[in-house]
Formats: C-alpha cells, structure tokens, sequence
C-alpha cells in the first residue's frame, strides 16, 4: 500500500483527537507504520484543531507536506473551506454540514455565507453527510465521530474489521454497538451521497 495522508480538520471539542486515534489504532491493526502529528488551537471549545495521519508500508515524518493530503475529514464547514487547498488534485474532502463560529473568527471576519457550497465548487470528490443528525436520531450527538469514520473508511484502504478492532478498543465499553452502528451508517451515507 502506498503512504496514505488524512487530515482531519474543525473545533475543540469535536473529538478530532479522538478520530486520529482510532485512524491509527486501525492502521497499526492492519499492520501499517503509522504517525500522527496534531495542532491543538486555543484550549478551549472553540479552537481550531488539526490532525496529520500517515500511513502504510513505512512512514518517516508524520506531517502531511502542502497539497499532498489524499483525504481530508473537515468536521466544521469553514474549516473544510479553510483547508481544502491541502488536498492532491484526486483527493476526496468529507465534511459535515456543521457550523460552529470560533470566538476569533466572530471578531475578526465574517463567517464565510456558503463554506461548503465553496468546497463543491473547487472540490470535485466533495461528500457531506450530516453525521451530527445520524448521530442524534440514534440518540447520542457523540456517535458522530464514528459516522465520520464510517464515511472514510472504504477511501483508507483500511479493511472493516480493523476499524472494527479499533472503534471497540477505544469507544466507552456500554456504547460499542452503537458506535459500530454509527460506523456502517456513516459508511452507507457516503455511497448514497456518491449516486
């Protein structure tokens, strides 16, 4: 397999960190190197947050160099319009149609109209998957970090069971079957959103 870069965008509190984890704990499953890098915003909610993933055969930096991201996960819509530029030209973007304002932006500069009509204009692998309402009809907002996982998991070149492996070694215990759920819905949305 050859080297695969996912960057993962958005705000505190989105559990981002938490993705990147589960990414790797299932590229290390697959018996893939794997290195993870992460820039944490301000500490509180609201912060923008990124995370660099690297995998495959061997991977020596774990930064992912400019325009060279094969996916990117944007878990805020600005962010998807702020970071799109990093993909490579074939690069697929999966970005959830949520909004949430970061206190810099608010007093800086105005919250872009449309993000992700943006991103569709310039992106032309663009999915968006309301993992966040998937999430609360299933009844817990915090399955939609697997949802999200879902949506990346057949561009990773990572087979299910290793994301299975990892999304139970690294969910709390009482909700594994859920976000195992939320894991092959998010899968399912992408195929749907792709017709």
């Amino acid at each position: 397999m050859d080297n695969k870069n996912i960057l993962l965008v958005g705000v505190g509190g989105q559990g981002i960190i938490t993705a990147s984890d589960i990414i790797c704990l299932a590229a290390q499953h697959a018996g893939l190197d794997t290195k993870k890098s992460e820039v944490h915003g301000m500490s509180q909610r609201g912060g923008v947050v990124t995370s660099h993933v690297r995998y495959g055969k061997k991977v020596y930096s774990p930064l992912i160099e400019a325009g060279q991201a094969d996916v990117i996960l944007a878990f805020e819509a600005a962010e998807a319009l702020r970071f799109y530029h990093e993909l490579k030209p074939e690069g697929a973007l999966f970005a959830i149609p949520y909004k949430l304002v970061p206190p810099s932006v608010s007093k800086k500069q105005k919250y872009p109209e449309d993000p992700l009509g943006e991103v569709q204009k310039r992106v032309k692998n663009t999915f968006i998957v309301d993992a966040t309402e998937i999430a609360l009809k299933m009844g817990n907002i915090r399955l939609a970090n697997s949802v999200i996982l879902g949506m990346l998991s057949d561009f990773s070149g990572i087979a299910d069971e290793h994301w299975e492996y990892a999304i139970e070694k690294r969910a709390p215990q009482k909700t594994v079957q859920a976000n195992l759920e939320a894991f092959y819905k998010g899968k399912e949305a992408v195929k749907v959103s792709s017709k």
